[in-house]
């Protein structure tokens, strides 16, 4: 069996979400959302890692993946969005955990089958491929579907890890 955590990240709201893969048996152990604090852009960043860092030490997870920043046309959220990513990236870091990273598209095509489904269609086959999770909300939802991709395209269930469980 392997624990994978999925990250979502965002500067107000990061979620988060943690699967147990076993073979092709996906089953939820948590998620939820963390929410930045603090008067100015590094006490939030410092907030998101203190809040992820109890998260990780609590579900000790064996690998992590994180969504891909988009680029869009607002430069300055971009870059924050940016910053909130790199304490996403070095929690898991910190724990020794590889991690990996997925487009946006990847994963809503490994969750519900299309590359542009909304927030509402990811929901909706996030729950479907794990019943009787409560789900804390739609970034918890897109935490647990990026750690569901993971398990199909690299992770537990993919193909690299199939020939190290080979080799060992």
């Amino acid at each position: 069996m392997i624990r994978i955590i999925g990250i979502d990240p965002g500067l107000r709201n990061l979620g988060w979400g943690v699967i147990d893969v076993s073979g092709s048996r996906i089953s939820h152990v948590a998620n939820g959302i963390c929410h930045s604090t603090g008067a100015d852009l590094a006490q939030r960043l410092l907030s998101l890692h203190t809040q992820l860092s109890c998260i990780v030490a609590e579900h000790v997870p064996q690998q992590a993946a994180i969504e891909q920043t988009f680029v869009n046309k607002d430069g300055a959220g971009t870059l924050k969005l940016g910053q909130a990513r790199g304490i996403a990236m070095l929690v898991p870091a910190q724990a020794g955990l590889s991690i990996g990273e997925y487009a946006p598209n990847s994963v809503k095509k490994a969750v519900v089958g299309v590359g542009h489904a909304d927030k509402r269609q990811v929901l909706h086959m996030v729950r479907l491929q794990l019943p009787g999770a409560e789900i804390a909300g739609p970034d918890a939802a897109d935490a647990l579907a990026i750690a569901i991709c993971h398990a199909h395209h690299g992770g537990a269930g993919g193909l690299s890890a199939a020939i190290e469980r080979a080799r060992a």
